[in-house]
């Protein structure tokens, strides 16, 4: 048995471009997981309020982000801050009742959809 006194050096992985460039992708799916579990719970939240079937709080999510300029997730969290006791801010709030309006024909629903305001 031979012992060696030379050091080995450990290699400076964090000037590996393949370790970066999977840390990176790594933290980017973690971000995009954690975008759709909200984005879901806030369909969840039109579904229960709007009575509105999960594509249909999905396309109301999609079209109240591309009328105010506010990201997916973005609405989605205020959906949900919403549903738990926060003022809806007034260019979504608008914006979700006419998109809720437009894909609710009972009148009773249409109610409920006022009340976001």
């Amino acid at each position: 048995m031979t012992t060696s006194r030379e050091q080995q050096t450990v290699p400076d992985t964090t000037r590996d471009p393949l370790l970066t460039g999977l840390r990176q992708e790594n933290a980017q799916l973690r971000q995009a997981v954690d975008s759709h579990a909200m984005v879901d719970q806030a369909i969840g939240v039109l579904i229960a309020v709007h009575r509105l079937p999960p594509a249909a709080g999905f396309e109301v999510l999609r079209e109240v982000s591309q009328h105010t300029n506010v990201k997916l997730h973005t609405v989605a969290e205020t959906v949900i801050d919403w549903a738990l006791g926060q003022p809806m801010p007034d260019p979504v709030g608008q914006e979700l009742n006419a998109a809720v309006r437009r894909r609710t024909p009972d009148p009773e629903a249409t109610e409920a959809t006022e009340q976001v305001e």
